[in-house]
């Protein structure tokens, strides 16, 4: 804590490890199309699938959150190394009547009856509904939200369910400025106590379901 503040914040945001690197887009009727970067996304289940993220204490400037409180929807866009500098400008703080989609070239997409748009240049989209919105104990809110469709590149999606981040250019954050590819390494088959470990170079692969080799 004696450190100087903004050193400390590098420090204790790279202590936790490599995180997802999401743009989260959101619509208000007065303001318009929102977009902003977050490395905080998180799975939560499958049945039914949920997500969670944190948020920094709202501000005046808490334009994600108060969009989502507003609409109760949203949208999870992953980075790829294609929008890596565009994504990571919506971190600047621009007026709540800017669009960050036209400030940093990217182009909102709609899908019919969805009032939140996505990230065309996205290879990994969902929409999602609030469900429950918690304040933790410095402030932050962490929010969780049902994942209601998704649209993923074909080329990044497995027949058995897996998706392949690394054929669709995904990238991570380190700290809060460390953007990093994301070479395969192998899959590796459902820990069991009696079996002994599979690897899978060729992910396109995929599990068996019906094997001891899958999350059967």
């Amino acid at each position: 804590m004696t450190w100087e503040r903004r050193k400390r914040a590098r420090f204790v945001n790279s202590l936790s490890g490599f995180k997802s690197a999401t743009l989260i887009g959101t619509y208000d009727s007065e303001f318009g199309s929102n977009l902003s970067i977050v490395s905080s996304v998180v799975h939560l289940g499958s049945t039914p699938p949920m997500m969670g993220f944190v948020l920094r204490p709202p501000g005046k400037d808490a334009h994600t959150y108060k969009n989502i409180k507003k609409t109760g929807i949203c949208t999870f866009n992953h980075v790829n190394d294609r929008i890596i500098e565009q994504a990571h400008q919506t971190s600047a703080r621009y007026p709540r009547e800017t669009s960050e989609f036209e400030e940093v070239g990217l182009t909102p997409a709609w899908i019919d009856g969805w009032m939140a748009p996505s990230v065309e240049e996205s290879r990994v989209k969902m929409g999602l509904t609030l469900i429950d919105d918690i304040e933790l104990a410095n402030g932050c809110r962490f929010m969780t939200c049902e994942v209601n469709w998704f649209d993923v590149e074909s080329i990044g999606l497995c027949e058995d369910g897996f998706v392949d981040l690394n054929q669709l250019g995904g990238v991570t954050i380190s700290g809060l400025d460390g953007y990093h590819g994301t070479p395969k390494i192998f899959r590796l088959s459902y820990a069991k106590t009696n079996l002994e470990l599979k690897k899978m170079l060729n992910f396109d692969d995929g599990w068996d379901d019906n094997t001891d080799n899958g999350h059967n």
